[in-house]
């Protein structure tokens, strides 16, 4: 039985702004809705602090962004937690959407200069990330992701994307909420290129949200589609042979998005 995330503690509520709100747990968490605020776990203040620096002075085209709380001493994270304003709508299967969101929002991160939390990252994602870019060898279980990475690495070729700031993690991150437009909300930052990143949320579509490859050919005029998609697809892959609980049945789909992307090559 997984046991529920605890909510923010009393005087973090308080710190920013929402002293007298009832927690709501927000599609099973770890984020905590509190009146106005948008609450959640930030395990590493550096980083929190970095990406609410750079979320606060962010401003893309028809795009809304959670714009990060200060604690009443000005903090950005306090006891192990950030805020930013609460955001309406909800993650919908409008994954052609959420790619266009990724470009314009990268578009936007373009020029941000490289965090240096980033190398110091040892979180399954950061590794998985490294692994699929060739920058760190570790083993993978065979039959989570390992074999099948180790067949789609052959067909990895020299790529010329130049690298910049963007969120690596979109998919069921892009909320839509009528008119409105799309929010943007937990921001995971990766040193790669944007075509890389929504090429990731390509994946993740047609692995996990009911989209089929034709995905994958509507944005095939994106820079050296393909090979983002390779590597794309290598890191779900080693996310999944690296993460402790992953099962054959979340396999299933990530191993299907895996065969679109090889009948493309």
């Amino acid at each position: 039985m997984t046991r529920s995330p605890e909510p923010p503690p009393a005087h973090v509520r308080a710190a920013f702004g929402a002293r007298d709100a009832e927690p709501e747990l927000i599609d099973g968490g770890p984020a905590w809705r509190c009146g106005d605020a948008t609450i959640r776990p930030s395990p590493r203040p550096a980083e929190a602090t970095w990406i609410a620096k750079t979320l606060d002075g962010l401003d893309v085209h028809h795009l809304r962004i959670g714009r990060p709380l200060r604690s009443t001493d000005g903090r950005y994270v306090v006891g192990g937690w950030s805020a930013t304003k609460f955001l309406a709508g909800r993650a919908e299967a409008r994954h052609d959407e959420v790619i266009a969101v990724a470009q314009r929002l990268h578009q936007a991160t373009a020029e941000l200069p490289k965090p240096r939390f980033l190398d110091a990252r040892t979180d399954v994602f950061a590794v998985a990330d490294r692994k699929a870019w060739g920058e760190e060898d570790v083993p993978l279980e065979a039959d989570l992701g390992g074999r099948l990475f180790d067949l789609l690495k052959e067909a990895q070729k020299p790529i010329n994307l130049k690298p910049q700031v963007v969120h690596g993690d979109l998919f069921g991150n892009v909320l839509f909420a009528g008119n409105a437009p799309p929010a943007v909300i937990d921001f995971t930052a990766y040193w790669r290129p944007a075509e890389w990143a929504a090429a990731v949320v390509a994946v993740d579509a047609v692995a996990w949200g009911g989209a089929d490859s034709g995905l994958f050919h509507r944005w095939s005029h994106q820079a050296e589609w393909e090979q983002a998609l390779v590597r794309a697809t290598l890191f779900r892959l080693a996310v999944h042979a690296l993460h402790p609980l992953s099962t054959s049945q979340s396999f299933a789909g990530l191993e299907r998005a895996a065969h679109h992307v090889t009948a493309l090559l």
